[in-house]
């Protein structure tokens, strides 16, 4: 297409617990770090509350001074440990081919680091348009604006305060650490128990 016309639809999709199911391989990667650095890491624990980004959860164990190190150590030993034992979730791919068959885009922002973002997608085949990483919460308005997306989905009170900075449209996934009550209460235009909802959701949106 010679002349750029911005398509009808843009969805935004957020990654872990929305499209993956990321907490197997991020619990074998904590694991693998507490591991290597000798410090304690609870990853029972950790894979309870996860979404916002990795320096935040690297807080709780590490102190200050090490954080951007251990950061750095953790995305470097993310491919080998968390990428194979993720899965996706139940209707992931089902509802980014619901936005393509829409005539639309899907573009996943993530507050994952986006080459290993890029990494799980690739190995459970979703066929996303655009990634974009390292943006969290208000944050993702950025890439939401940018790429014009007009709904965000996600699973996190974050994507809920993400999608509406954005004035872009909240579906949140009840498949994350909040529930369907706080995810209302935060803002979301429509709770739906899991991505297996969406297409039918997105039918009738349009």
């Amino acid at each position: 297409m010679a002349h750029m016309t911005s398509p009808a639809l843009t969805v935004g999709f957020d990654l872990d617990m929305t499209l993956i199911d990321s907490r197997p391989g991020i619990h074998a990667c904590f694991e693998a770090l507490s591991a290597r650095t000798g410090t304690y890491v609870d990853a029972d624990l950790v894979i309870t509350r996860l979404g916002p980004p990795l320096e935040q959860e690297l807080a709780h164990w590490f102190p200050a001074e090490r954080i951007d190190e251990t950061a750095g150590l953790y995305r470097e030993m993310y491919p080998e440990h968390a990428i194979t034992g993720s899965l996706a979730m139940p209707g992931a791919r089902e509802a980014v081919t619901a936005v393509r068959a829409a005539g639309g885009r899907a573009v996943v922002v993530t507050a994952k680091w986006e080459p290993n973002a890029r990494l799980h997608l690739e190995h459970l085949n979703i066929d996303a348009d655009d990634v974009v990483g390292g943006l969290w919460a208000e944050q993702k308005a950025v890439a939401l604006r940018e790429h014009g997306a007009s709904v965000y989905v996600g699973d996190h009170t974050g994507d809920v305060r993400g999608a509406r900075t954005a004035r872009a449209y909240s579906v949140a996934v009840a498949t994350g650490p909040c529930d369907a009550v706080e995810l209302r209460a935060a803002g979301a235009d429509v709770v739906l128990g899991d991505l297996t909802e969406f297409p039918a959701w997105l039918e009738n949106h349009r």
